[in-house]
């Protein structure tokens, strides 16, 4: 396979990959709404590209985090069914990832908030 087909490949299994996260997961779901709203108004208030793409990037980290708390979450519940406190854990802390994720992009958004509407 040459590169141009590995990366048309590699776009198709993203792709197909988010459309099925967003079909079946609320939060998969909840964070691309998020991000739909929140890309214009980071645009509209940002002022300058690096604080749009702070603004977006801390999203699109937590939307990042989300998809692979989810495959880890999938791939749990496929290697062992039946609750395990193994699996317990692992699952707790792609939930603890995806919890860190939000701190960032709260902190990112708030500290933007606060440059532009308390210092210009």
């Amino acid at each position: 396979m040459n590169e141009a087909a590995r990366l048309l490949r590699a776009c198709v299994n993203s792709r197909d990959g988010i459309v099925r996260a967003v079909r079946t997961e609320a939060a998969v779901r909840t964070e691309v709404i998020v991000l739909a709203v929140a890309v214009p108004v980071a645009a509209a208030i940002a002022g300058t590209a690096t604080r749009f793409m702070a603004l977006v990037g801390s999203l699109l980290v937590l939307l990042a985090v989300e998809l692979l708390n989810t495959a880890v979450e999938k791939l749990c519940d496929r290697v062992e069914p039946e609750r395990d406190p193994v699996i317990k854990y692992v699952k707790d802390l792609g939930s603890a990832a995806v919890t860190t994720a939000v701190i960032l992009a709260a902190g990112v958004w708030g500290a933007v908030a606060w440059e532009i509407f308390h210092r210009g």
